[in-house]
C-alpha cells in the first residue's frame, strides 16, 4: 500500500503527455482538458483500491464533465509483471466498467514519474490554468467501498475548483496499491 502527499506540488503545472487510448486514438493534455480544469486519475485495471470506487469514480466522473473538468484515466503499470493491466485488459475494463472518460497507457511510465503518481488510484486536480489545485483521493474508501453517505471529497473538490480555480485546504492522501514499475538496469 502506498499513500501520496500534496502540499509540496500544489501549484505545479500539468505535465504534457501524448499517449494511446483504448479507443485508438492518441491523446494529449490539451485534448484532455475542460474549460473549468482535469482530473487525472492513475489507475489499472487489478488493484482492489480501483475496483473499490470504480462505480464511485464513474459517478463522479459524468457529473464533473457537467462541470467542465475534463477527466482522463491513465494506467502506468508494468502489463509484463501484471497481464491483467494490459493493453487489451484495459479495453475490456473500458467497456466493461462503462467510463466515460479515455483510458489511456503509459507504457514506457514516464508519465507517471513527470506527475510523481506513486499509487493507483492516485488523483490530480488541476484547475483552467492547468495549475494543480487536489491531491487526495476520491473518498474514505479503501479496498472495500467508504460507506454510501460517505463525504464526496473529490467530487467536492473538483467542484470547488471549476467554480474558484482553487482547491480546499484539506485533502486526504490518495491509498492504494503502489505502482507497478518496470525494473530498472
Amino acid at each position: 500500500m502506498a499513500a501520496t502527499g500534496h502540499s509540496e506540488t500544489l501549484d505545479t503545472p500539468a505535465p504534457d503527455f501524448a499517449l494511446p487510448g483504448v479507443d485508438g486514438r492518441t491523446w494529449t493534455l490539451a485534448d484532455c482538458r475542460g474549460p473549468r480544469g482535469l482530473l487525472v486519475v492513475f489507475m489499472c485495471n487489478h488493484c482492489p483500491y480501483v475496483m473499490a470506487i470504480k462505480e464511485r469514480l464513474v459517478r463522479d466522473a459524468r457529473e464533473l464533465q457537467t462541470l467542465g473538468i475534463g477527466v482522463v484515466g491513465i494506467n502506468a503499470n508494468d502489463p509484463l509483471a501484471y497481464p491483467q493491466d494490459s493493453f487489451e485488459q484495459m479495453k475490456l475494463v473500458a467497456r466493461d466498467w462503462h467510463l466515460p472518460f479515455p483510458y489511456l497507457f503509459d507504457a514506457s511510465q514516464e508519465v507517471a514519474r513527470a506527475y510523481g503518481a506513486v499509487c493507483t488510484p492516485d488523483f490530480f486536480g488541476f484547475n483552467a490554468a492547468g495549475q494543480l489545485q487536489y491531491r487526495g483521493r476520491l473518498d474514505a474508501s479503501r479496498k472495500e467501498a467508504a460507506p454510501p453517505d460517505a463525504p464526496r471529497e473529490l467530487f467536492e473538490a473538483m467542484q470547488c475548483i471549476a467554480a474558484t480555480g482553487s482547491g480546499p485546504q484539506t485533502q486526504h492522501p490518495s491509498i492504494g496499491c503502489s505502482i507497478k514499475w518496470r525494473p530498472s538496469c
